[in-house]
């Protein structure tokens, strides 16, 4: 059995990483745990890159600080501000115990005023959906895309979708290392 190591105990986190794996290995049996590590980055990232660096951050610190893995997974959901708009999205960065990289995004979907409007105050948009629509620790259920899209997706469906994307590269190695 293949060890996931995800570098968040959120359980959604958790879940999509387990369900990209055997959606892309489907003959093989992986189990997933979660564990605490730093992203380096802001609490609540506010742009592309820095989105992407603690994705990358939570997978090198999950290696480095917790050996013994096959796989390291960082998920990092961010931020964008394009003028008044603001998005949401999150990377995926996949490191394999042999140094594989995969890299992988999740589709970008708009904030409506209300919550951009607390999260440009401070707050981190977990606890801003929770004040707009009175929920309990939302980031760790179906965060705001599920409660925005009515939960036709959820944000471990959500979550899932970018780790396949970012197990591309672990499953076609050849195509991925020429140079």
């Amino acid at each position: 059995m293949k060890k996931i190591i995800v570098a968040s105990k959120n359980p959604v986190k958790i879940m999509a990483s387990l369900r990209g794996f055997e959606s892309m290995f489907p003959g093989e049996e992986f189990e997933a745990t979660g564990v605490s590590v730093s992203s380096d980055v802001s609490e609540q990232p506010a742009s592309n890159s820095e989105t992407f660096s603690g994705a990358l951050n939570r997978a090198n610190n999950a290696y480095t600080q917790h050996p013994g893995g096959d796989f390291y997974v960082g998920i990092e959901g961010g931020i964008e501000a394009e003028s008044s708009d603001m998005m949401a999205f999150a990377w995926v960065v996949i490191r394999s115990h042999d140094d594989v990289l995969g890299k992988g995004k999740t589709g970008t979907f708009f904030l409506p005023p209300k919550i951009s409007e607390l999260i440009r105050q401070g707050k981190e948009l977990g606890e801003a959906d929770d004040i707009v629509f009175g929920t309990t620790n939302s980031k760790q259920q179906n965060g705001a895309v599920g409660i925005l899209a009515g939960n036709v997706i959820d944000r471990t469906k959500y979550y899932t979708d970018a780790v396949v994307f970012a197990l591309t590269p672990l499953k076609n190695k050849k195509l991925y290392s020429e140079s």
